[in-house]
């Protein structure tokens, strides 16, 4: 592709050289960068692109997008622009002959939501007959290839990449998480979201490499609602006023607000064998009762975000209904059976804030215990363990505290730290280091009407120590358990 069209929707300066050339990749990684390639200096966080060009220039890349100026020799063509992660984002579009314009892309975005929302619209429009591509925090999914995720919102290179062969296996739309990294960033400029969400926002991401406030956090996320054609918003949220604030695309909006265009009415708990859940009505623009197997007023939220997204495609009633009711997103209140007696599950909460709405919920359900098991990563905030500790100790009727991701840190060290978390409390608590024989003593001392939750590691299948990464994931660790207990028995 020449030069001159990959720049066609950018702003910039030719500082010097030829636009009459062939590229055959953009890339931003120096190592990558060859003849036929434009490079893309970046200004990271601990590298600075434009330190590179030369070093890439002796490669033999003959193409190099800046910020300012560099010396390179004259064969070099040297395009100045203002912001170069802006510019590769609408070079990456260009390059992939602009994917977002043919697909319909819903984007979702806000603190807590994001994750199982998009799972929940792929199940729904892939049971009304749609080809869904997805990208998101625990994977990426086109057509039957599945790609393990390092950011919730990939680079822009990366995502436009991914939409490209969305649209060449034959997806009809993509629906994709959006983090406030991505939008602060531009890793989703150079398209329009046909559909933008905002889940919630609640203070979080805020510190020295993420945000400096809750305002400019805030500021990053409303970013999506001049991204898209329609905004979709929680009405109940408390920062709703400031949330719509500049918003450039129709609005919408959800949740038990009478002001709300799609409300939930009437909400009821459901508890059956092994499987909590909850049940409303549907008012508003469309009217019908929703049943869905997962617990908690979050789900009611999820589930109409969900709901309002999918209208615009014109799903009916009942495959909106059929598709909620066995939605499941891994490690996000994923039930696991272990017993008719007891519930079970699975959920990625790895902080106080996302602990304390789990439990919270839970505790509605009036369980005969509830039982929190977790553990802390090393080489992470010890605060967070503390806060945890205090949490599970306040609000589960037992803790087991275990492992989690120790790193580098002596897993005693950290269960320690729990420890003095939950001594704030008067919780009960024991402590087993193997997060396998953790998990057997919480099946094994199961009781009717418990309620336990492995909490913490979620979708990661993995335990991360000493620098290593070790096959850990816990669906498997129950099967085992219970294999375990089978030969027993026989």
């Amino acid at each position: 592709m020449k030069l001159s069209k990959i720049l066609e929707r950018l702003e910039y300066t030719c500082l010097q050289g030829t636009l009459d050339q062939e590229i055959e990749e953009v890339v931003a990684d120096s190592r990558k960068a060859k003849e036929g390639s434009l490079f893309i200096c970046i200004r990271g966080a601990v590298v600075d692109g434009h330190t590179f060009a030369k070093s890439v220039a002796g490669q033999g890349t003959k193409a190099i997008i800046v910020e300012e100026p560099v010396e390179v020799p004259e064969d070099v063509t040297v395009i100045q622009v203002k912001d170069s992660r802006y510019a590769m984002a609408l070079v990456a579009a260009a390059y992939y002959d602009y994917p977002g314009d043919k697909l319909r892309v819903i984007g979702i975005t806000g603190t807590k939501g994001k994750t199982t929302t998009t799972y929940m619209v792929k199940s729904i429009l892939e049971n009304a007959g749609y080809k869904v591509g997805l990208i998101g925090t625990i994977e990426t999914i086109i057509g039957d290839t599945v790609i393990p995720s390092a950011n919730t919102t990939p680079e822009s290179l990366l995502v436009q990449k991914y939409l490209r062969q969305m649209l060449d296996e034959g997806c009809d739309c993509a629906v994709m998480e959006v983090s406030s990294q991505g939008l602060m960033l531009h890793r989703t400029a150079g398209f329009t979201f046909d559909i933008g969400i905002f889940t919630n926002i609640e203070p979080d991401h805020i510190g020295p490499n993420e945000h400096t406030s809750f305002e400019h956090y805030l500021s990053c996320k409303k970013m999506l609602l001049r991204q898209c054609r329609i905004g979709i918003v929680n009405r109940d949220d408390e920062h709703y006023e400031k949330i719509i604030d500049g918003h450039t695309c129709s609005l919408e909006t959800y949740g038990f607000s009478p002001e709300a265009d799609l409300r939930a009415v009437n909400p009821k708990l459901l508890t059956k064998k092994g499987v909590l859940g909850i049940s409303y009505e549907l008012q508003g623009l469309l009217n019908f009762p929703v049943e869905i197997d997962l617990p908690g007023k979050f789900s009611i939220y999820n589930s109409l975000t969900a709901i309002a997204i999918c209208r615009h495609f014109n799903v009916s009633e009942e495959n909106i209904c059929k598709a909620l009711k066995y939605a499941k997103v891994k490690g996000r209140i994923e039930m696991e059976k272990v017993s008719d007696d007891f519930t079970l599950m699975i959920d990625y909460a790895h902080n106080a804030m996302s602990l304390e709405s789990l439990l919270t919920t839970l505790r509605e359900y009036k369980p005969n215990r509830l039982v929190c098991l977790f553990g802390c990563g090393g080489n992470r905030s010890r605060d967070r363990r503390f806060e945890m500790g205090e949490v599970s100790g306040r609000l589960a009727d037992l803790t087991i505290i275990t492992s989690d991701n120790p790193r580098n840190e002596e897993p005693q060290a950290i269960i320690d730290d729990i420890k003095t978390g939950i001594s704030k409390t008067d919780g009960k608590y024991v402590e087993i280091i193997d997060r396998k024989e953790a998990i057997a003593y919480a099946i094994h001392h199961g009781q009717p009407g418990d309620i336990i939750v492995l909490a913490g590691k979620g979708h990661e299948d993995y335990q991360e120590i000493k620098g290593k990464k070790y096959p850990m994931d816990e669906r498997v660790l129950i099967r085992e358990i219970l294999e375990e207990d089978a030969k027993k028995k026989a």
